[in-house]
């Protein structure tokens, strides 16, 4: 695929620009404590995995704070955990604690030089503003799960940022690139909307699925990178290559 011919590149934030999973393993240490369990981070994890989808599908206008909340509340049931309120209320209010990968800031940094930057992510907008501090860039358009009123892997976020990146932007749906670590919340769909992608594969060479479901179909993808910094890498060899591609 020849990036360089793309004028925008659009983002999942929590999972490929943010390290989601290292954030939710530390939130969910205090319950559990409370619950004296063991239990392994990929087991965790996928539970989280599952019962986050669960609940975005059945709640698609839940405001995401207090669907985190509520994801806290069935694990501490699933796990046979009693647990005050206070502390779902904790985990909901724990995403400005995740932290950034470490080669986003600096690739962002590069990738502004060159594109316009979208966020399409399954946040509320005050939890986002939190790490886009961390991310030390400022973003072309931010739409999320607030704005959006569904939750990916629905069609309607990405036709909603094809719409709106044609009107505010005048960014052509060909001319935007989709980069995003889950297969299911985002390649499936935004394959199924006609957009190019790119896998940003921050699971590479580990075990399981994480904290993101499997896709029942795997997509086609127009790349696969391992981290952003890699990416950018690619990047920046195709744009000093004669012919501008890889």
């Amino acid at each position: 695929m020849d990036f360089t011919r793309f004028k925008a590149l659009s983002f999942d934030v929590y999972g490929t620009l943010i390290d989601w999973e290292t954030g939710i393993w530390n939130a969910l240490q205090p319950l559990l404590s409370v619950g004296n369990r063991s239990i392994c981070r990929n087991e965790a994890l996928e539970a989280y995995g599952e019962v986050e989808t669960m609940q975005e599908a059945e709640t698609p206008s839940l405001h995401y704070r207090t669907l985190l909340a509520v994801v806290h509340a069935r694990l501490a049931r699933r796990w046979g955990i009693s647990a005050h309120a206070d502390l779902h209320e904790r985990f909901g209010g724990s995403v400005p604690d995740w932290p950034a990968f470490p080669d986003s800031r600096e690739a962002l940094g590069y990738l502004k030089q060159h594109y316009r930057l979208v966020v399409l992510s399954n946040i509320d907008d005050e939890s986002f503003a939190a790490s886009n501090r961390t991310l030390g860039v400022t973003f072309d358009a931010v739409y999320t799960a607030e704005n959006i009123g569904t939750y990916k892997p629905d069609s309607n976020n990405f036709n909603f940022l094809i719409q709106r990146l044609d009107q505010e932007l005048g960014i052509q749906q060909d001319e935007l690139l989709h980069l995003a670590q889950s297969l299911y919340h985002d390649h499936v769909p935004a394959e199924a909307s006609g957009l190019a992608t790119v896998w940003i594969d921050r699971r590479f060479g580990m075990e399981g699925s994480g904290a993101t479901k499997r896709p029942h179909k795997l997509p086609k993808i127009g790349g696969h990178f391992p981290t952003l910094a890699e990416f950018s890498a690619a990047h920046r060899a195709a744009s000093k290559s004669p012919k501008g591609g890889t």
